[in-house]
């Protein structure tokens, strides 16, 4: 219920996609600033989320699983433009990083994510991980929607 979440740029000089990755699409329903609502199809499955207010790098986060057919009726309704990108999962010391390439109007980044169980939290940070963009919210994906990348 809880999303304890910190983000960091990808040196693509250092880190390279291993496997094929996962597929996903995602569109807003909501980008209200107390919350956030997200349908996500993810290769062949598909959730809606949904996102309370961030406090730093915590903030609520309820997310379920839904028919695909439904997720793909309800992506035509969200505003804006949907974000798409290929994840890859990769462990580091003990915890599983998740690594977005963008596409589309997102086309040129590369974030990484770790999600972490205390605000307080050590980890091993990979060589490849470069500046943290976890308090700068261009770099959320509901503000990726409506302001890509590209035009920065």
């Amino acid at each position: 219920m809880v999303e304890i979440e910190r983000k960091f740029l990808v040196n693509t000089e250092l880190w390279k996609p291993l496997g094929n990755g996962s597929k996903i699409k995602q569109g807003y329903l909501s980008v209200d600033p107390d919350r956030v609502v997200r349908v996500r199809i993810a290769d062949d499955k598909a959730y809606i989320t949904i996102k309370g207010k961030p406090k730093g790098i915590v903030r609520t986060e309820l997310e379920y699983k839904i028919p695909l057919n439904e997720a793909e009726v309800m992506l035509k309704m969200c505003i804006d433009f949907p974000v798409e990108k290929t994840r890859f999962k990769e462990i580091v010391g003990n915890l599983m990083w998740e690594i977005d390439i963008f596409e589309g109007k997102n086309h040129g980044l590369v974030l990484a994510e770790i999600e972490l169980t205390d605000e307080n939290q050590k980890f091993d940070l990979p060589e490849w991980a470069g500046d943290e963009v976890s308090f700068d919210s261009r770099y959320y994906n509901s503000f990726l929607s409506k302001n890509p990348f590209k035009t920065w």
